[in-house]
């Protein structure tokens, strides 16, 4: 069954509108659980409490605050908000285009696909191609239910994807880490054999290949309970060890996954002999 439309309008391209509709692009299948009473498995309801004179308050009596200073709120009424919300236009208006390069991965925040209505295939078609062959990505504001987004549009596969951006003021600068220098120094050595081993570990991206085998897991043992079988736990397993001899532990790994790999391939012996040549030429 295909993703139900979330909003519907058209993207604003110069002179060009192109009829759309937004759907949401990821299904995620994160495992819930639900609040319980230890006592007899009952649901647990929660109760809206005054922290001051511990009442139970109903939802009429509250109202919303912004806190200003510790203990002192700003109450901002409904209609005060209604005032300045962004007017809900149907219009996905394009403001610019960027090098898609140029976008730290850091800023995207939630997908959706754009979906061509009826009659919108050709200037859906243009946009998406025209994306694509110069590698480009659309700048756009939408709002959506009550809050303005700076978004991007990118091509994938010929259709159009938008994804939510954060703003440059929501994402923590790096500078700010409390992390020793991000210049140190590095011998050549050193970077050669990371290089060597990014290499060796290097495939072409399926995200098919991947599995949450947490979610699995947990779902396998939800099963096993709901049959009645006993449940083993078992001992987690201990921290890896700090690594103080950096390049034995390239050397190593680069050694392990040449070995993976040609066993992967049924070529084992002939990779050992390869790889041993390239040490010795080291």
């Amino acid at each position: 069954m295909p993703p139900r439309s979330i909003w519907s309008g058209s993207i604003s391209f110069g002179l060009v509108n192109v009829p759309v509709k937004l759907t949401t692009a990821v299904s995620q299948k994160d495992v819930r659980f639900n609040q319980l009473h230890a006592k007899d498995h009952a649901r647990i309801n929660q109760k809206r409490v005054c922290s001051e004179c511990g009442e139970e308050v109903s939802y009429d009596e509250i109202v919303k605050g912004y806190e200003v200073r510790k203990g002192a709120y700003v109450v901002i009424e409904p209609e005060e908000l209604d005032g300045i919300d962004p007017v809900a236009t149907h219009t996905i208006d394009i403001t610019e285009f960027v090098d898609l390069d140029q976008i730290d991965p850091i800023y995207f925040d939630h997908p959706y696909y754009l979906v061509p209505d009826r009659r919108a295939e050709k200037p859906y078609a243009l946009l998406a191609q025209a994306l694509e062959r110069t590698n480009k990505v659309a700048l756009a504001h939408i709002v959506l239910r009550t809050k303005e987004y700076l978004a991007a549009i990118r091509s994938s596969k010929g259709a159009l994807v938008l994804s939510t951006l954060l703003y440059g003021d929501e994402v923590v600068p790096i500078e700010t880490l409390e992390t020793p220098s991000l210049e140190t120094e590095l011998t050549e050595r050193e970077l050669k054999m990371a290089e060597s081993l990014i290499e060796s570990l290097t495939e072409k991206f399926d995200p098919d290949k991947y599995e949450d085998t947490y979610r699995e897991k947990v779902l396998d043992l939800v099963h096993a309970k709901d049959e009645g079988q006993e449940i083993v736990v078992h001992e987690q397993a201990e921290a890896p060890a700090k690594v103080d001899d950096i390049m034995a532990a390239l050397e190593a790994s680069v050694q392990a996954a040449r070995e993976k790999r040609a066993s992967e391939k049924g070529d084992q012996p002939a990779a050992k002999e390869k790889a041993k040549k390239e040490k010795a030429e080291e």
